[in-house]
């Protein structure tokens, strides 16, 4: 992936116009969503407290799929592994990392690309200062925006901080990739433990030194909605929240299947994915509008020319991100 855009000044423009009109749909995003918050604590408040003892696993029928089918398998209270164990017993592939695609591999570790990586890891931790954020969802509107090149490089910075333990998902099952610049095998992988053919230690990777692990996206399957849906993905993020800093999921973008906003349900923020001069501003509202009752806690304007940044830290990568809308 090119991190520098070859594009004109008009348009870095464009990429602008785009990341303001993102800003005003997040903001409305969120005053509808203070208004549902509202009528919900009154509509609490008003009626009285029900206890269900018919003892039955069945949801509410409006609820989501997601969240219907995560209530029948239990969560396994206190059963999670340390980090320790989960190394020590998971597969350890032998990884072949991709210069091209992991920005911490230049001879120059003070590079702006990698730069703009350590700004989002320091932005994102200020945010975890001031509500629950241990569950990040990378996504975008669309196909090749850079949702999985961000993902794999704000894990390889995470895991630069001294003892930062960090997993990485590969929920986008559709288009399997993230294995793709770590050199990793795809299978076993997520759709393998879905599906109940392989337990977690056996897709779980540890393949270079440090506190990194993978979890791929395993072999293709014709069902993949089915599977994140099955509960399963839920139970596995929960026994691995005690043992890794922060965990990392790769998703498909929003638009054009809705695996991306059941898939938010599962984690507490979402940074979205914008490109720079390619994704059309209505594409971006649009997407803005499918996640206003998700905690969208920041947007990623990719591939920005670096000649035409504010700054010398906002060159290739911006990062935006509204207060508000993070609440």
């Amino acid at each position: 992936m090119t991190i520098a855009s070859e594009k004109c000044r008009a348009d870095n423009i464009e990429g602008k116009e785009i990341m303001s009109r993102i800003h005003e749909a997040l903001q409305k995003a969120q005053q509808e969503r203070a208004v549902m918050l509202q009528g919900d604590v009154a509509a609490l408040q008003s009626e009285p407290a029900k206890v269900e003892t018919s003892g039955t696993d069945s949801a509410p029928a409006a609820a989501s799929n997601f969240h219907s089918q995560t209530t029948v398998i239990a969560p396994l209270v206190g059963d999670s592994l340390p980090f320790d164990e989960i190394t020590r017993h998971c597969a350890h592939p032998r990884w072949h990392l991709d210069p091209s695609e992991n920005v911490f591999l230049t001879s120059d570790q003070s590079s702006h690309a990698a730069e703009q990586f350590r700004t989002l890891r320091s932005r994102l931790y200020q945010l975890r200062g001031n509500q629950p954020l241990q569950t990040v969802l990378i996504t975008s509107s669309l196909p090749a925006e850079g949702k999985t090149f961000l993902a794999n490089n704000l894990a390889q910075s995470f895991v630069r901080k001294q003892g930062c333990r960090v997993l990485l998902i590969d929920a986008d099952l559709r288009r399997s990739r993230l294995n793709v610049p770590l050199g990793a095998p795809v299978a076993p992988g997520l759709t393998d433990y879905l599906r109940g053919d392989s337990t977690e230690m056996a897709v779980i990777q540890h393949g270079q030194k440090g506190n990194l692990c993978l979890i791929s996206g395993g072999n293709q399957v014709t069902d993949p909605s089915e599977l994140l849906s099955n509960g399963r993905l839920k139970l596995l993020i929960d026994r691995m929240k005690l043992a890794f800093d922060w965990i990392i999921v790769d998703s498909p973008p929003c638009l054009p299947v809705a695996d991306a906003s059941g898939l938010a349900d599962l984690c507490d923020g979402v940074l979205l994915v914008v490109r720079a001069a390619s994704t059309p501003a209505e594409v971006a509202q649009k997407t803005c509008k499918e996640l206003q009752n998700k905690n969208v806690i920041g947007v990623v304007l990719n591939a920005v020319e670096k000649q035409h940044s504010n700054s010398n830290y906002y060159g290739e990568y911006g990062y935006t991100h509204d207060k508000e809308s993070s609440k």
